[in-house]
């Protein structure tokens, strides 16, 4: 696993060890960043669920201005920190290893928009989508800056609702098993 472009263009991460974190593929990550490219640079970018830190280290290579990350298991936070480290990023983002839940309401509380969230839970985890997506629709007026767009990678199997609340899907990419849902705040 590399970072695609930036920065840190080439550069290996590393991977919690084990089946318990499935990290986004190279493939999937660059066609995600194609079409979100333009946002990133200067943006404030919100990686849930973040498992390696993968696709939160690849917005900060592409020029995000502050990146969130929120990851509960250990040895994923771990491989975040250890991500981190061996590129020598020192300030520009933070890292909640307790909960998405905890990332998420300190957003609220700290009235930070943000203008990328990607979301990519287990799988399995149909509740976690549901959960977050809606909780995001809630405090959209708050979390999600002008023109914000959230991304939920999920099995293509597995399609997410096409609405939820104001947030509207406008866009779905499949690559292998695996698809992209792009939402954006319509009202």
């Amino acid at each position: 696993m590399r970072v695609i472009a930036g920065e840190y263009r080439s550069r290996v991460l590393q991977a919690p060890r084990g089946d318990a974190t499935r990290p986004t593929s190279d493939r999937l990550r660059e066609t995600l960043f194609n079409v979100i490219g333009p946002r990133v640079e200067g943006s404030r970018f919100v990686d849930l669920y973040a498992g390696s830190g993968a696709v939160g280290i690849e917005a900060i290579s592409r020029g995000a201005d502050f990146v969130w990350f929120a990851e509960s298991a250990k040895p994923a936070v771990r491989a975040i920190r250890d991500n981190l480290s061996a590129l020598k990023i020192a300030g520009g983002f933070a890292l909640e290893d307790r909960s998405v839940a905890r990332l998420l309401n300190s957003l609220v509380e700290k009235q930070r928009a943000v203008e990328i969230v990607f979301l990519d839970p287990p799988y399995e985890a149909a509740e976690e989508y549901e959960e977050t997506l809606k909780f995001l629709a809630r405090n959209h007026a708050t979390v999600l800056g002008d023109g914000a767009v959230v991304v939920a990678e999920h099995a293509k199997k597995k399609p997410l609702e096409a609405r939820y609340s104001v947030l509207e899907r406008y866009r779905v990419l499949e690559q292998g098993d695996a698809a992209l849902s792009f939402y954006s705040v319509t009202e």
